[in-house]
């Protein structure tokens, strides 16, 4: 049996995948106003805008936007390529920021750090897309492949020249609507590169079992606890570097 099978979207969760990019290009483009400081590049934003952007805004999204394909067959997936991927989204968006952050207005370094992130992102995409386990295999199109990856280089060198421009909320609002829409446009154009075969009538609706595979059944939840945990601590982190500006003879500087 080799069927290619028609799949279906849920419109919910597509809206939701969209909902969640927003969120996470927002808190990235807030926490990124901070990078630049007296005293140089402030490590901690940098890393708190590429969780934000790289594991809420990119990853999170990718996996809920996974979860709004109605595949028509049980499906799982591999926790290594899941959890690399998370790694890939967040290490590419924070070198990235880190490396225009020195020179914010230096338009090849925003062009080549732009380059390099959204293949970190095409990376974590085709990573998770490759850690999924189903009951047949993938037949892809390289030239739709092509354009989504052309795609994440654009929204990438995008985000970058945003992430410094965009001095007040309602700025922040409209850039991080944007960037949602070139997320998840570079998102489900890599899915509709795929086609889904199944090679098994009698395991076409099993779930997929064995060491380190999470099913689609209960990827919301770590979905959820990988963004909240991301969430709590950027929350965190912002929250001390505000207490230690508004005190900072407690911070251990002395005050004037």
């Amino acid at each position: 049996m080799n069927e290619v099978i028609q799949t279906s979207w849920r419109l919910e969760m597509v809206a939701l995948s969209y909902a969640i990019s927003v969120l996470g290009a927002f808190v990235a483009l807030t926490a990124a106003r901070n990078i630049r400081g007296r005293d140089g590049l402030s490590l901690l934003n940098i890393l708190a805008a590429g969780l934000a952007m790289g594991g809420i805004g990119v990853w999170s999204m990718h996996f809920t936007g996974m979860l709004a394909l109605d595949l028509k067959m049980g499906s799982g997936y591999s926790m290594v390529e899941t959890l690399i991927s998370l790694v890939a989204a967040v290490g590419a968006t924070s070198a990235a920021l880190a490396f225009v952050a020195r020179r914010p207005d230096s338009l090849p370094r925003i062009v080549g750090a732009g380059t390099l992130l959204g293949l970190g992102v095409a990376v974590m995409h085709y990573l998770g897309m490759y850690g999924m386990r189903f009951p047949g295999h993938f037949v892809w199109s390289y030239p739709v492949v092509a354009l989504s990856v052309g795609m994440a280089v654009a929204a990438a060198s995008a985000a970058l020249w945003l992430a410094f421009r965009t001095r007040t909320v309602i700025l922040r609002l409209v850039a991080a609507a944007v960037m949602g829409v070139a997320v998840c446009s570079m998102h489900y154009t890599g899915m509709a590169a795929a086609d889904y075969v199944c090679t098994s009538a009698t395991e076409r609706y099993a779930t997929p079992q064995g060491f380190g595979v999470i099913s689609s059944m209960a990827m919301p939840s770590l979905i959820a606890v990988v963004a909240i945990g991301i969430a709590l601590v950027i929350a965190m982190d912002q929250l001390l570097q505000r207490v230690a500006a508004a005190h900072p003879s407690q911070a251990g500087v002395p005050s004037k």
